[in-house]
This record gives structure tokens, C-alpha cells and sequence, in this order.
């Protein structure tokens, strides 16, 4: 090992890492893939490129490979989790979860005999529809993990510089007094509650936007308003929850 790489390797030892596998380059395109193999190799690459393993690694999207009859996607899921299980009890990653941003397919999938995920991402927010927040639910549910292990993504439908929140007043989901709080920031603490998460991911490129973000967790959500909210769609389509 060159200077270079152990220097690198010093610097990302006092970060918590985590990536994603699942999408794999294909001529003009990227393609998904559950293949077993190819998540493993994607995985011992992972750990060449960074000079060590990668504390979580997450199944990226996995419904997009999951659209055929259900035994056969069962399987599918199955031997992926077992694979990214496997890897993670050698070594290849301290734990492994799941990233999905539709997981309406995904609870009936899940069986008891299924390696159960250490953390499950999940899109999340005010712009969430219903039916994805409690298939959120339901999936953690049945593998029986706890908020902690429910990670929130995407707090703002994807772009925080919509239009839409400068129109929007999520504040009405926030407990006390607004003192300054802006629309981005009650929308990033309603989001742990839609659905109940114990983390959400949002992006790092923008510095001032990331201390915005950090400084409304001092802030907490009305439960009573959220669950107000969650409610209203429910009977207006006269849905029942999963």
C-alpha cells in the first residue's frame, strides 16, 4: 500500500460509511440486478476502491427486479438479502439494510425464513403518498425492526428548492411557537414522523442548507397533527391501511 492509499484510508476511517448495490453499468444505460454474484463482486469492489469496508451497505431499490410471479420474486429478494447477509458476517460490511423507494411490493415478499435487514430507507415526507408510507411501516414491521433501524430519505419529493415550499406552511405540523422556523425546516422535522423514522438522509453538497437542517432537530413535531394528516387521505379514498 502506497502513502497515498494509507493516508486515504486514515481519512475515511473517521467517517461512518455507507453506499448502496444494486444498479450496475450496461452499455449506454445502468441496469438492476438481485444477482447474487454481481452483488457480491460489487461489494469486494466497494472495499478495494474505499481501503476498507464500508460500515452499511444498502440493497438499492430492489422492487425494480421484483416484477414477476410471486414465488419467483420471493426467491429473488430472498437470495439477495442472503447475500448481502453473508458478506456482512465475513466481513465485507460491519451491516447491511435496504433502500427502496417504492416498497409497496415488498411486505409480501418478506417471509419469516428471510435474512432480516439491520436498516431499512425509505422515502419519506410530506410528499409521500399514503400507500408508501404504510408499506413503509408494514415491511418494518414484519421484520420487526424498531424506529432506529427506519431510516427516512428524500424529506423534500427530491428537490428542496421546489417551488412547492415556498407555498406550502408545514409549520402547522410543529409543536410551539414557529420562531423563525422556515417551510424547509418544518418539513424536514415533519418527516420524521411520516413514517416514524430515527434518521433521514438528505444531501451534503450544500453546507448552509445542511446546518439549516440540523439546527430545526431542536424543534418537534405535533403527533397529533401528523396523525390528523395521515388520516385525511385515508378517508377521502376510503382506503384501509396495510
Amino acid at each position: 500500500m502506497n502513502n497515498r492509499s494509507r493516508h486515504k484510508k486514515r481519512r475515511l476511517s473517521r467517517f461512518t460509511l455507507s453506499t448502496k448495490v444494486g444498479f450496475f453499468p450496461a452499455a449506454g444505460r445502468a441496469e438492476h440486478s438481485l444477482d447474487p454474484g454481481r452483488l457480491r463482486e460489487a461489494m469486494e469492489q466497494t472495499n478495494r476502491d474505499l481501503g476498507r469496508a464500508p460500515d452499511l451497505v444498502f440493497l438499492h431499490n430492489p422492487e425494480r427486479s421484483l416484477t414477476g410471479p410471486p414465488d419467483a420474486a420471493r426467491d429473488a429478494l430472498g437470495m439477495a438479502c442472503a447475500a448481502l447477509d453473508l458478506a456482512a458476517a465475513e466481513g465485507l460490511c460491519g451491516a447491511w439494510g435496504i433502500s427502496s423507494w417504492d416498497p409497496r411490493p415488498l411486505p409480501g415478499l418478506a417471509v419469516g425464513s428471510m435474512p432480516r435487514p439491520d436498516v431499512l430507507m425509505v422515502r419519506g415526507g410530506l410528499l409521500a403518498g399514503i400507500d408508501v408510507l404504510e408499506a413503509s411501516e408494514a415491511l418494518a414491521a414484519r421484520w420487526g425492526l424498531c424506529t432506529a433501524q427506519l431510516w427516512g430519505m428524500s424529506p423534500f419529493g427530491g428537490r428542496a428548492s421546489d417551488p412547492l415550499w415556498g407555498t406550502l406552511d408545514p409549520q402547522v405540523f410543529i409543536e410551539g411557537p414557529d420562531d423563525g422556523l422556515s417551510a424547509l425546516q418544518a418539513a424536514f422535522r415533519t418527516a420524521y414522523w411520516l413514517p416514524r423514522v430515527g434518521r433521514v438522509a438528505v444531501g451534503t453538497d450544500d453546507s448552509s442548507h445542511l446546518r439549516e437542517l440540523v439546527d430545526a432537530l431542536r424543534y418537534e413535531a405535533d403527533a397529533r397533527n401528523v396523525r390528523t394528516y395521515r388520516q385525511l387521505p385515508r378517508e377521502r379514498a376510503g382506503c384501509q391501511p396495510l
